[in-house]
């Protein structure tokens, strides 16, 4: 029996059973986080609209709902960025604010405009008071393959470039304000809105991928074994 038995499989199949349950027990912690994340962005959601410098100080910014003040929001310049909304092709107009009382600028995501209309809100120097409620998200990393931007159209979320676009001097807060309040009653073409969080949440299949290999190579191992040892009984 000694002769036959798989000695140097069996050293193969060992380490490589572990590693694929150890696969599997780390995308189940992972789903745990994952879900961890999705519930406390639900919650933070769920929370009413507090003051911005109120949210800040609280240090857990993200999803938080909050009430900017934005001196001449409504007339401010701003950059289109190529979006889709619900399915619908258009761009998001994107302003820099600098909140009242606040030594940074923000930018706020004003809102969405289909494309076809070309109805843009009106571009004036102005210092009128301006309060919008805006949820706030950390942009992703721009994606490296994306168009440059042409003619203040952007085709990929760059925080600091839409910004220097915009003549914004000084800090800048990484988070982006997306409007849910508009600041442009008159131009109703302009849907302010924060798009859904979007969790890549396929954790539990991985996890059963790697499980089902590990549980898959030891049938094989057994099966095998079973047969070099069958043919070892007289």
């Amino acid at each position: 029996m000694l002769r036959r038995f798989p000695w140097l499989l069996t050293a193969l199949v060992l380490p490589l059973v572990g590693v694929l349950v150890a696969l599997g027990v780390w995308q189940v912690e992972r789903l745990r986080w994952k879900e961890g994340l999705i519930d406390a962005a639900a919650a933070a959601q769920g929370r009413p609209p507090a003051p911005l410098a109120e949210v800040l100080a609280g240090g857990a910014p993200e999803f938080r709902r909050v009430i900017v003040a934005c001196p001449g929001l409504a007339t401010a310049p701003f950059v289109e960025l190529q979006s889709i909304l619900e399915g619908e092709a258009g761009v998001r107009l994107v302003s820099a604010c600098r909140p009242a009382e606040e030594a940074f600028t923000l930018l706020v995501d004003r809102g969405f405009i289909a494309d076809g209309v070309a109805t843009r809100p009106r571009v004036l120097p102005s210092t009128l008071p301006g309060v919008i409620v805006g949820e706030l998200r950390t942009p992703p990393e721009p994606a490296a393959l994306a168009p440059p931007p042409a003619n203040g159209r952007f085709y990929t979320r760059d925080g600091p470039a839409m910004a220097r676009a915009l003549g914004v001097q000084g800090a800048l807060r990484p988070e982006v304000a997306f409007a849910v309040s508009t600041a442009n009653p008159e131009t109703p073409a302009l849907r302010p809105s924060a798009p859904p969080p979007a969790f890549s949440n396929n954790h539990l299949g991985y996890a059963l991928t790697w499980f089902g290999l590990a549980v898959a190579l030891v049938g094989f191992y057994a099966a095998l074994l079973r047969r070099r040892l069958k043919k070892d009984l007289p």
